[in-house]
């Protein structure tokens, strides 16, 4: 899978954001001098944002030493990133690098651990990320989900075509994905269901994806058996969402379905604990 690259602009944002006037206490209380720092991880992870991070330390002209590879699973103290050069830069860059590293490894380590479950019970099944994303991080937030094993879904509102509750309340959801189909050819077209017969009019009204939205494991099953009476549920794709965790990710995984879209990848985010050591020189 290739993975979206972070603008260099965006992560040097990060530093400036921390540090709009310098980093005082480092001016003031450290003399110029070169040292190593080694970034340990405090748990086991999934990887995430160490190409970020190197990206990051070089343009403030720090060396690697030594660098770990994102999406591999680390235990807890490993080291994983190992940078040499000036102290006030490594000092100004400290927060920043475990903020990357801690935001996305703990994207991709919960992802990883939820695509194992789905993997485990249906092969075929995958995960999807949404845009429930902390605002300014949407393509961080889909990158770490991406390297722990999800698919990204739409990065933005002008990937695909979307038809969703608040456009159905506009305009007949039918009627809908024919207008879709017919602004253009190059987008992919889905649309919500709430309802077994909405999947069913979305189906044959000619969309690509159907997202059967907060629906029960018995009601998700309901409408694949309709689908495939009607002869219709091998020319979509079917993806379930709507509260799913990992408390109740095991009730759907058994069913017949292809993609599981799951808010909670990057809206309800455990950081990944990482560490940063500064060694003097001898």
């Amino acid at each position: 899978m290739i993975f979206p690259d972070i603008p260099l602009s965006k992560l040097i944002s990060f530093v400036e954001e921390d540090s709009q006037f310098g980093d005082i206490t480092s001016n003031a209380v450290i003399e110029p001098q070169s040292c190593t720092a080694v970034v340990s991880t405090r748990q086991h992870v999934v990887l995430a944002g160490i190409a970020e991070c190197v990206r990051l330390s070089e343009w403030y002209g720090l060396s690697i030493k030594k660098s770990g590879a994102d999406g591999t699973p680390y235990m807890a103290g490993d080291v994983i990133l190992e940078i040499y050069g000036s102290a006030h830069t490594i000092l100004l860059l400290e927060r920043t690098l475990l903020n990357i590293l801690g935001r996305m490894s703990g994207i991709a380590t919960q992802t990883r651990t939820l695509q194992d479950v789905v993997r485990s019970i249906n092969p075929k099944c995958k995960i999807t990320a949404t845009r429930k994303t902390a605002p300014g991080l949407r393509l961080m937030d889909k990158k770490a989900a991406m390297i722990g094993g999800a698919d990204p879904h739409r990065f933005s509102l002008s990937d695909a075509v979307l038809i969703k509750d608040n456009h159905r309340v506009l305009v007949r959801v039918d009627e809908a994905v024919r207008r879709a189909r017919s602004a253009g050819a190059y987008h992919r077209i889905e649309a919500e269901a709430d309802t077994i017969d909405d999947a069913l009019m979305i189906a044959e009204a000619g969309a690509d994806i159907i997202l059967l939205d907060n629906m029960a494991p018995a009601e998700v099953e309901q409408t694949l058996v309709l689908l495939k009476e009607k002869g219709v549920r091998d020319k979509v794709v079917i993806e379930v969402s709507g509260g799913i965790t990992g408390e109740n990710l095991a009730s759907y995984a058994p069913l017949a379905i292809d993609r599981i879209s799951m808010g909670s990848l990057t809206h309800s985010i455990t950081n990944a604990d990482f560490s940063l050591d500064i060694m003097k020189q001898a």
